[in-house]
């Protein structure tokens, strides 16, 4: 009995080797293992896996494959919201109460019940941590004084959330949805917490088990996480314990591989089964293929590029709309995102209630100089620009950087990896940055309210938003943009982001590129394999290999 156990652990064990060795050695392998799936991923974004902090997109996607909510998007109509650790909920006469009752029998990863008081303990510490995705859930009036009143357990399997408003029922469940609102193991979280000294990263006297989900785990989705290294590897294992449909495979491998050349030949090679970040050339070569499919998805992603008014020339009305003038659209969207964006100049992604498809920009440098001339800055000026050292943002980074040139301005491009630009560009030490936004949730207020919302410009400023990460001041557009939320009426709803994205295109120091179309190659093996409408319905638990 006992050499029958031992050999079933050096089993497992030898199979687990090979699946991290997998992911560590690129060449080691012809095919992937049958019970493994294998996807080339540029990850270098991921700065941590605790879903009170997290808020990068690959991130997104990782613990949405390994974290449960209370509710989430009907994958089969992206306009509605289902339960998903929730079995019902009500809505009070008033509008400010929502009271979910859980569905019966749920337990987490670690085989400890998922009760009510996790949930409100969930909420409570994404509130109290308040890191960059805390805004999500304080913009209902939460606050580390009264998340606990506000956010609570009534029994065991009954939990009531208060908000201070009589917002659009839509909106409210929708934010549930993000990421921040992800349900964690209280126990294990708390078997983990640091006590801590109060500074400015936690304000309490627990860090409420932060370090510890970093790279740990407290979740319930049907996958656990088993490890992350940083621009390595993210590994993922099936999650027995799961209450929905169990995962086919048995783990899921991302190898953080960024140039798309390498991620199509080892897709190619049989190295992975998945590439993710294939530019256009390589997914013309791909098609090509015997035995590789490709699939796209229109995302909620826009690309953009951001003027930090610190800058005094950045600063300019004239400077601003001329930068708008200086950007090759038509040359960028018939080259370097050919088949995987479209020129999309607006900040509500198409398909999102009121969303515009004016394009009133093209590259005109002669109105360029006119514009910063008017500004006193005839003789152009040099200013630097973070870029993620990934395609296709560095390719057109460079672009502009030759347009720019044209009327004078020098461009200076920084590289570096996802964590360092974003950590530069969050705490608003950047002149330019180039990057992407997602919706966090399927309400045109994510993106209004990030472009368009900063009640506090100053350093201290809660609510970090990209207009707060670029110093600017949006005045009564911030009203504006509260107001949508408490308007029940859709078509006035949406005039008033109507309203806010012509006021953003016209002066916001915003110069939006395009919509993302997401394109991935994989083997024709993979059965289930798609993409879903954000990085966050990138769900793989359906995926089984022939």
């Amino acid at each position: 009995m006992m050499n029958s156990l031992n050999r079933r652990m050096r089993l497992m064990t030898t199979s687990a080797a090979m699946a991290l060795l997998l992911a560590a050695a690129p060449q080691a392998f012809a095919a992937t293992p049958a019970d493994t799936l294998v996807e080339g991923f540029a990850i270098d974004d991921i700065i941590t896996l605790d879903p009170g902090e997290a808020f990068e997109l690959s991130t997104a996607e990782v613990t949405a494959n390994t974290y449960s909510k209370l509710v989430n998007l009907d994958m089969n109509d992206t306009s509605k919201v289902v339960g998903e650790l929730a079995d019902s909920w009500t809505i009070s006469d008033d509008g400010m109460t929502y009271t979910f009752k859980l569905k019966p029998g749920l337990k987490f990863a670690s085989g400890n019940p998922i009760t009510a008081e996790d949930v409100a303990f969930s909420f409570e510490r994404a509130v109290k941590l308040d890191k960059s995705p805390a805004f999500l859930l304080t913009q209902f009036g939460l606050t580390g004084d009264n998340v606990a009143e506000k956010a609570k357990a009534a029994d065991e399997s009954t939990f009531v959330l208060t908000v201070d408003k009589a917002y659009a029922p839509s909106f409210v469940l929708n934010v549930l949805t993000s990421t921040v609102a992800s349900i964690v193991d209280k126990k294990v979280v708390l078997e983990h917490a640091k006590a801590v000294t109060p500074s400015d990263e936690y304000k309490y006297d627990t860090d409420f088990g932060n370090e510890y989900l970093k790279t740990g785990f407290a979740g319930s989705g049907p996958f656990k996480i088993r490890e992350w290294r940083a621009n390595e590897v993210v590994v993922l294992e099936r999650n027995d314990n799961f209450f929905g449909e169990k995962p086919k495979l048995a783990r899921v491998i991302y190898r953080h591989m960024k140039e798309s050349a390498g991620q199509r030949l080892a897709l190619e090679n049989g190295d992975i089964d998945v590439a993710r970040n294939l530019e256009p050339g390589d997914v013309d070569a791909v098609t090509k293929k015997e035995g590789i499919a490709t699939t796209s998805a229109p995302k909620g992603t826009l690309y953009y590029f951001s003027l930090n008014q610190k800058n005094e020339k950045l600063a300019k009305p004239e400077v601003i709309e001329a930068f708008k003038y200086l950007v090759d659209y038509d040359a960028i969207g018939e080259t370097l995102i050919k088949g995987i964006g479209t020129i999309h100049q607006t900040f509500l992604p198409t398909g999102q209630l009121g969303a515009l498809e004016d394009k009133p920009y093209k590259l005109d440098v002669a109105k360029a100089k006119e514009l910063l001339a008017k500004a006193g800055l005839a003789d152009g000026f040099t200013v630097t620009m973070d870029v993620r050292n990934t395609q296709p943002v560095t390719g057109i980074a460079e672009n502009v950087q030759q347009t720019l040139a044209q009327a004078g301005i020098k461009l200076e491009i920084i590289p570096g990896d996802g964590k360092q630009t974003l950590t530069k560009y969050r705490a608003r030490q950047h002149d330019i940055y180039i990057g992407q936004w997602g919706s966090d949730y399927f309400d045109p207020n994510s993106n209004a309210e990030t472009f368009t919302f900063n009640p506090d410009n100053s350093d201290e400023g809660k609510n970090k938003t990209l207009a707060w990460r670029n110093a600017w001041d949006p005045k009564d557009l911030t009203v504006q943009t509260q107001a949508a939320l408490l308007e029940k009426d859709s078509a006035k709803r949406a005039a008033i982001y109507e309203g806010l994205q012509k006021e953003v295109l016209a002066s916001g120091p915003f110069v939006m590129l395009f919509q993302q179309i997401e394109v991935a190659g994989y083997s024709s093996k993979l059965k289930g394999f798609k993409l879903g409408p954000s990085f966050d319905t990138n769900l793989v638990y359906t995926i089984s290999k022939d």
